[in-house]
């Protein structure tokens, strides 16, 4: 993985923090994209102090135009990517598809969907013209099956799912991979925007059960990246032990 160049969407929490972390660990130079730029002048000191190179993409990834103009400005090696993990996503509420809420409905679906086909479109085109490149499609469990208070989220996840399958038929006559990674309960900052912000609900969520965490993900689409290049990981189902479905699972008392 040494000085492979891998550009990381909603880098500065969760699984796409973790990301970032696990593959300078094993040399690869990072391009982080996310919306809070201290956060990631501090991840970036952190990466830097590992050995690797950094450099900061600061938009938010709903944003076509601010995205487009900052992957055109790439230059030297951070034009060469090798891995494309997009991970950006979120989720609102546990409203009724009734009840839900339209804005935030538009939001989970520019950043879920149109957001990670907008960075496949620019950043696809690049691999396809060098012969190499993985594209990390970060899904979920929710993409399988519907869950009550989730039907526009599962949507979103199902979609992550499609777009995912029908890049891998695009791709197939070329030696790019293409991943899908969908975990089930992960503990992260994730849970608590579902909340809109009341973390104490978000920390029920949990209650009981060891959940998955962010590092978890990484290490999956780290040994995705890292297997032979005729071997491609084309989807991954990752939940914790206790958890066996998206609405089934055992929680201690």
């Amino acid at each position: 993985m040494k000085n492979k160049v891998v550009l990381i969407t909603g880098a500065t929490s969760g699984i796409g923090r973790a990301c970032a972390y696990k593959f300078a660990s094993e040399g690869a130079d990072i391009i982080l994209n996310g919306r809070k730029e201290e956060l990631m002048e501090e991840i970036k000191n952190e990466l830097t102090a590992m050995g690797v190179d950094v450099l900061l993409l600061p938009f938010d990834v709903r944003d076509r135009e601010a995205m487009r103009s900052s992957v055109e400005s790439l230059e030297g090696k951070w034009k060469n990517i090798d891995i494309l993990i997009n991970n950006a996503g979120l989720v609102f509420g546990v409203d009724k598809e009734f009840e839900g809420d339209l804005d935030e409905w538009d939001i989970m679906i520019d950043t879920n969907i149109r957001a990670l086909l907008s960075m496949t479109r620019m950043v696809v085109p690049g691999m396809v013209s060098r012969g190499k490149g993985h594209i990390i499609n970060i899904g979920s469990i929710a993409g399988d099956a519907a869950y009550p208070g989730g039907s526009v989220y599962c949507a979103t996840k199902a979609a992550v799912k499609a777009l995912s399958d029908g890049l891998r038929i695009d791709l197939v006559d070329t030696p790019l991979r293409v991943t899908n990674i969908k975990p089930g309960m992960v503990e992260t900052n994730f849970s608590v925007t579902r909340y809109r912000g009341d973390k104490e609900k978000a920390d029920a969520f949990y209650k009981g059960i060891q959940p998955l965490c962010g590092e978890d993900i990484a290490e999956v689409a780290y040994y995705a990246a890292a297997a032979p290049t005729h071997v491609q990981i084309a989807e991954v189902l990752v939940m914790p032990t206790n958890q066996a479905t998206g609405t089934i699972s055992y929680r201690k008392q």
